[in-house]
């Protein structure tokens, strides 16, 4: 199993804290980065952390969760070699992993219900990285530029 690591900041954590307790049940043991309460946070912190936990290899994927999933998004991607994505529907929660290899799935904690949320990381988790021509596309985001 992966070692999946965790965060949000005050608008994604009780989406986070529904996450953690549906998936221990399932064996899923994730890397709590915090937030731990829902006093107010700011998401950049949240996503340098995950970004770095990520990068050390600490955990094989992440989730971040923010009120719309945006900002946390885009903090995240600013660190070469994460492949942060917004997993607003089940396709794209496919297509995150078989095309773009995304090694963090991010999620909208004022946005999107839990069902939904629940159900995109399972359709992530089930994909595999197609690779091929996908590799070049990828490879190209990391260039120096």
């Amino acid at each position: 199993m992966e070692k999946i690591a965790i965060g949000s900041d005050h608008g994604g954590f009780e989406l986070k804290e529904k996450l953690i307790n549906r998936y221990k049940n399932q064996g899923v043991n994730f890397i709590d980065l915090g937030t731990h309460s829902s006093d107010s946070c700011d998401y950049p912190d949240i996503a340098d952390k995950m970004s770095e936990s990520v990068l050390k290899g600490e955990a094989d994927l992440g989730i971040l969760i923010c009120g719309t999933g945006i900002g946390i998004s885009i903090a995240a991607n600013r660190h070469k070699g994460i492949r942060a994505a917004i997993l607003y529907d089940d396709f794209t929660a496919e297509m995150a992993r078989l095309h773009n290899n995304a090694n963090i799935m991010v999620f909208g904690g004022r946005t999107m219900p839990f069902e939904d949320v629940a159900r995109r990381i399972d359709i992530f988790l089930k994909t595999r990285y197609e690779g091929g021509r996908h590799q070049r596309r990828l490879d190209k985001l990391d260039e120096d530029k």
